[in-house]
């Protein structure tokens, strides 16, 4: 079998290069590979990498990210997030290619506390969330073959996060402030790149179970209870804080204003996905700790 993954250096990307490995012979590339054209502002000429690579299978990972400069950066963000991956179907149905695509829960409103499920209604706040819906419609329309999984407040311990982050203005502030009312699932790209390869795996021998699903880890918190959760788990390992877990304040978003709204119920209903796939989404703790554990750096740690 012959993989191809589009956004290899990006969080999920990295990832995925190791949980598809064994799955069959990887192509992977990313927008600065020059020998295949992999660039997603240009994605008319996808469609001719899918016609050399002849994959069995396409995994994109890539996507246009910076949720605020979306909103001045439409017609990027559009071409991106929107026209690129239903390119990428059309070549995939055409060469009779699996095609895995990835989007958020930012395609919802974010209003009420249940979390969402595949079948609600859409409803994006900003120009990214509409980008990435009309994506998934274009790869749901264009490839009979596809798996699309949207995921939410996705973090890797490779590159910047939202804990590497608090844990810098915790050594540097007495205090700091995040925001409380926006509710979701930290969910790191080792598990999604993990559970991606099994459900592809299952899918392979399973058809029927191409659709659209859920996928992030269980539980939930607010930025408030993660940033807490992060500083707590750094003072028991040592770490030397100036705002300790006590001294983090719960404030609303409207406290920092932003180019694009942010939805404030970004959980998601993962039922659906654990049951056609037999997977267990583990609690978002679990893998959040693991990352911390990796980044701590090491004199940092207490010692003896």
């Amino acid at each position: 079998m012959k993989i191809l993954l589009f956004g290899k250096n990006g969080q999920v990307g990295w990832e995925l290069q190791r949980s598809l490995a064994p799955l069959g012979e990887l192509v992977a590339l990313d927008s600065q590979d020059t020998y295949l054209p992999a660039d997603f502002l240009d994605p008319d000429r996808l469609a001719e990498t899918v016609r050399q690579v002849r994959p069995d299978v396409i995994v994109n990972a890539a996507a246009y990210t910076a949720v605020d400069r979306a909103e001045s950066e439409r017609e990027a963000a559009h071409r991106v997030n929107a026209l690129a991956p239903g390119v990428l179907a059309q070549a995939a149905q055409a060469c009779g290619a699996w095609i895995v695509h990835y989007s958020t829960d930012y395609v919802f409103d974010g209003s009420g506390a249940t979390p969402w499920r595949e079948t609600d209604p859409t409803g994006p706040l900003n120009v990214y969330g509409a980008t990435k819906r009309e994506g998934e419609q274009r790869v749901i329309q264009a490839c009979a073959r596809h798996l699309v999984l949207r995921t939410s407040w996705v973090y890797a311990a490779r590159g910047g996060n939202f804990a590497r982050t608090m844990l810098r203005l915790a050594q540097e502030r007495d205090r700091l402030s995040v925001v409380d009312d926006q509710c979701g699932a930290p969910t790191g790209a080792s598990l999604l790149a993990d559970v991606t390869a099994h459900a592809l795996r299952t899918a392979l021998e399973r058809p029927a179970l191409a659709g659209l699903y859920h996928v992030a880890s269980g539980g939930e918190t607010t930025w408030h209870g993660y940033a807490r959760h992060v500083l707590a788990f750094a003072q028991a390992q040592g770490v030397a804080l100036r705002a300790t877990p006590d001294r983090v304040d719960p404030v609303p978003s409207s406290a920092y204003p932003a180019p694009a709204r942010r939805p404030a119920n970004s959980r998601l209903d993962t039922r659906a996905f654990a049951a056609a796939f037999g997977l267990t989404l583990p609690e978002w703790r679990t893998g959040v700790d693991r990352m911390l554990a990796e980044i701590l750096p090491a004199p940092q740690r207490a010692s003896g």
